[in-house]
């Protein structure tokens, strides 16, 4: 963006980054530039190649016609997948929808976010995709998802908030 301002170029307007409640590392850097440079989101796979869908499961097995049989991307850490889904699963049940539209309806709660591209492979699955767009999370509920899918701090954050851990706040 900067080169674009110096040069008197023509400037970016939108991002299509991978983003999902799964893997927020977009959050570290690029959201707060999007935000910043006054950029679009357009988000691909917000649901983790599938794995949000609600047909995943830490004991459940995996269907037989889902894509990430035989093509396990993106990567995503499953475990905290599942957790996250471990969580999505009563809202979605309190509102009778797929753990889908929850994840979907997290994404379209994200002030930096645009457009979501979704991967739907039948007529049902598109249906419930876009259906997420009526979904209203309440503040407890976004207050949960966040909370569970947070970002692990990396260096040198955790440093710094162990070295104030004992110190008087100002």
């Amino acid at each position: 963006m900067g080169i674009c301002r110096e040069r008197q170029l023509e400037r970016f307007v939108t991002v299509q980054a991978y983003y999902t409640i799964a893997s927020r590392d977009l959050e570290r850097e690029i959201i707060p530039m999007v935000i910043e440079e006054g950029l679009g989101l357009m988000v691909w796979s917000p649901l983790a190649g599938g794995l949000l869908s609600g047909k995943f499961g830490r004991d459940a097995a995996t269907p037989n016609n889902a894509r990430r049989v035989s093509f396990d991307f993106p990567p995503v850490d499953k475990e905290h997948a599942f957790d996250i889904v471990d969580v999505m699963r009563p809202m979605a049940r309190e509102r009778g929808v797929s753990p889908a539209r929850i994840a979907l309806a997290w994404i379209l709660h994200r002030p930096a976010v645009m457009s979501v591209i979704i991967g739907a492979k039948t007529p049902e699955q598109i249906e419930d995709n876009l259906a997420a767009s009526d979904i209203e999370l309440t503040a407890a509920e976004l207050d949960a998802l966040d909370k569970v899918s947070a970002l692990k701090p990396e260096y040198p954050q955790w440093m710094i908030a162990r070295q104030n851990s004992n110190r008087i706040p100002t």
